[in-house]
Parts: structure tokens; sequence; C-alpha cells
């Protein structure tokens, strides 16, 4: 019977594990370069300026095409009715078939291209082609947009798995001086109130490691919402903040050139472009419009003659044809005044956006250096907050020094340990923020 037992149980176990698990969580091990290039690929977001870039470029291919000739096939057939005459009155009327035949139809084809239309038609397909540029644009600083959001999304999530690690290192020691401590309370060397003090400490310190995986939990997915992947999906960094990073002396040029190469700048240029040819529209109003137009076509019955005949006959022709709106001398006045204050208010907005980057650029330039530094501060500090702890849990466990010094040692090694992991991400999220506002992310 137990034999049964246990082969079904085998059997049943193996079914089981051959079964796909939707509970269970894909994981992912990525460097940044395979983050980015993920978002790049799969981020809605990208993907919808990616879109309207192509909308764009057909709407410019539509004012393109709207050069060539008009072209018109039309065609036409009624029957009519019986004319009724009346010779003396509407009392005395009779009926007859409408001369030369009740039957009338006409097939002809007619064309015309613009000429001349005081550059109106070179405006608007100057128009789209400034609009293709902008959205172009648009797609790559929203691409880098996103980028910076997944880097910060995945340093964020090196950050606190860091920490996770720290923080299991804080709980062992704390379980370790919990357990001393407790040998020490029981051949009464210590009070009760550091034992208890030392179980709470324990305590907390397993909450904020509790935290600590709640917000690296919020972290994925929102870097899992960025690159499109399912909710559950665990992404493990093969990358670490703890390598080199770039001098800055090599991001100097980055701070100068940032006026000239920001998207926020590129894209006030870009809106400026547009609104100069849109007062090159409203000039051309001003001008007249010449075309060249043509027809040609057959029509039954022949009514060029009197009285029509019972005949077909084709005719074509050839002329230009020239138009001038006298109501453009008002009409346009305000619409090039309101134009030409929109371009004074876009060149003056973008003189505010240089300065506005510039001094965004200087400021994460001078906040990388400054993580720089408090890298290397924070190295020294775990060496001496390590050497602190050791020196007052032994003189704590030899009765020379109080429980507070014992914890004020421990959180002082973990702050350090802290400090430098921030530190160390705050010195990259720092460059590839700059990276994003000079317009190189």
């Amino acid at each position: 019977m137990k034999s049964i037992i246990k082969q079904a149980l085998t059997a049943l176990s193996a079914i089981l594990l051959s079964l796909p698990s939707s509970a269970q969580d894909s994981i992912y091990k990525m460097s940044l370069q395979d983050v980015l290039q993920l978002a790049k690929q799969k981020n809605k977001q990208i993907s919808i300026s990616q879109t309207e870039e192509d909308a764009v470029n057909a709407e410019l291919r539509d004012a393109q095409i709207s050069k060539l000739p008009q072209v018109n096939i039309n065609g036409s057939y009624q029957r009519f009715s019986k004319v009724t005459l009346y010779d003396g009155g509407l009392s005395d009327g009779h009926s007859i078939s409408r001369p030369p035949t009740p039957n009338s139809a006409a097939l002809g084809m007619d064309a015309a291209v613009t000429l001349f239309a005081g550059g109106r038609q070179n405006a608007a397909i100057r128009e789209q082609e400034i609009r293709k540029d902008l959205a172009s644009l648009n797609t790559l600083d929203l691409s880098g947009n996103i980028f910076l959001q997944a880097i910060s999304a995945y340093l964020n999530i090196i950050r606190l798995q860091e920490q996770d690690t720290v923080i299991i290192e804080q709980i062992r020691r704390a379980e370790t001086r919990y357990k001393n401590i407790e040998a020490l309370f029981r051949n009464q060397r210590v009070t009760r109130s550091d034992l208890l003090r030392a179980k709470l400490i324990l305590d907390n310190q397993k909450l904020s490691r509790e935290q600590n995986e709640n917000d690296l939990a919020i972290a994925t997915s929102r870097l899992n919402v960025l690159l499109d992947l399912p909710r559950h999906t665990q992404i493990i960094p093969t990358d670490s903040v703890s390598g080199d990073k770039p001098a800055t002396a090599s991001l100097t040029s980055l701070v100068d050139n940032v006026k000239e190469t920001s998207y926020a700048v590129l894209r006030s240029q870009q809106q400026q472009k547009l609104q100069e040819n849109r007062l090159k529209a409203i000039r051309g109003a001003y001008l007249p419009t010449l075309q060249a137009f043509s027809a040609y076509g057959v029509n039954y019955p022949n009514n060029l003659v009197f009285p029509p005949v019972d005949q077909a006959y084709s005719v074509g022709f050839i002329g230009l044809r020239a138009q001038y709106n006298l109501s453009s001398l008002y009409h346009n006045r305000n619409k090039e005044k309101a134009a030409k204050l929109r371009l004074n208010a876009l060149q003056t907005q973008e003189s505010a956006i240089r300065d506005n980057v510039a001094d965004e650029a200087n400021s994460l330039y001078i906040k990388y250096s400054e993580s720089l530094d408090r890298i290397s501060v924070a190295e020294s500090s775990i060496e001496q907050a390590s050497a602190n702890y050791k020196i007052v849990s032994a003189k704590y466990f030899n009765q020379l020094a109080l429980l507070t010094d014992l914890l004020d040692a421990d959180n002082l090694y973990l702050e350090s340990k802290y400090n430098l992991i921030k530190s160390q991400t705050d010195a990259l999220a720092f460059y590839y923020r700059l990276l994003y506002t000079s317009g190189k992310l």
C-alpha cells in the first residue's frame, strides 16, 4: 500500500512540475545597455512618438504632391421630359419633345497647375519639413527622457539591492549581539533593559529590511512598466555602481555646448523656424495667384449653334488664369502683426531656455563632482566606522562601555555604508541627467 501511495505521489509531482506556473516570476539578468535597448524597442510612449513621426512624413509627401497638376474627369447624362408650350395662356397648352433630342450627355477632363501663388505652396511644404524635423526631435527627446527614467529605476534597484545586503549584515550583527547580551543577562552581568533594547533594535532592523524589499518591488515594477514587461518580472542588474566613473574634466564640453545641443533649445529653434515660415505664408497672401488650365470634352447634342443640332461634338481649350484678392490688403494686416509678435516671443523664450539649460547643466556638473568627493570620503569612513564598532563592541562586552555606545557605533557603521551606496548611485544619476540635459542621451 505504501509503495502504491509513493508511486502516485511521485507521478503527481512530475505532472505538477511539468505544468507551467502562472504565479512563477520571470527572471532576467540585464545590464544597463540591455535595459536601454529594450526600452527603445518596447516602450509604448516611444512607439507612439515614432508613429506620429511616420504620420508627419506622410503629411510632408502629401504637401509635396500638392504642387502637381490637379486633374478632374467629369461626366453627366440627362433625360428631359417633354416641353409644354402655352400659346394662349396657361389654359391652352400642348407638349413637344425637347429639340433637337430629349437626351443630353457630356464627358470631359480638365487640368490646372499653379504657376505662382506668392510662395504659399513652398511655405506649406517647408512647414511640413519643419514639422518632420520637430517630430524627429520630439522622438529623440522622449526617448532620452524614457532612457533617463529607466536608468533611474535601474540604479534604484541596484541601490536597494546593495542596501538589502548591508541590512542583512546588520541583522546578523544584531542577532549575534542579542545572543551575547542574553548570555550576559543570564549571568546577571547586564540589566534587563539592555536585553529588551537589543531585541527592539533587532525587530526594527527586520522591519527596515521589509520596507527595503517593498521599495525594491516598487522600483522593479516601475522598470517593468517602462520596458513593457509582465508585472511579476524580476530584473537582476548585472552592472554595479562601484565601477570607474567619468572624470569631471571629460564633462566640461557637455556643459560648454549645452546651449547648442540641448533638446529644449533645438525644439525652440524649430518652433522659431515654423513661425518664420508661417509669417512668409501670410505675406504671400498679398501677391496674386497665376494658374495654367485646360479642358477637353465630348458633348451631346450640339448647343453651340442655333437651332441646336442632334449631333455630338468635342472641343478643348488651354489658357491662363490670374487672381488677386484685394481683401488681403486689410485682412492680412493683423495676421502679419500677430505672427511677428509670436516670433519675437519665441526668440525671447529661446534666450530664457538657453539660460535655464546652462544653469541646470552647471548644477549637475557641480553635484557630480561633489558625489565623486563623497565617494572618497565614504570609503574612508567605512574603514574608520568598522574599526570603531569593533573597539566599542569589545569594550561593551568587557563592561567598559554602555549599550548606547555600541548601538551608536553600529548605526554609524551602517550609515557610512549607506552613504557610499548613495554617493555612487547619485554620481551616476547626475552623470546621466547631464547627458540628457545636453542632448546626448
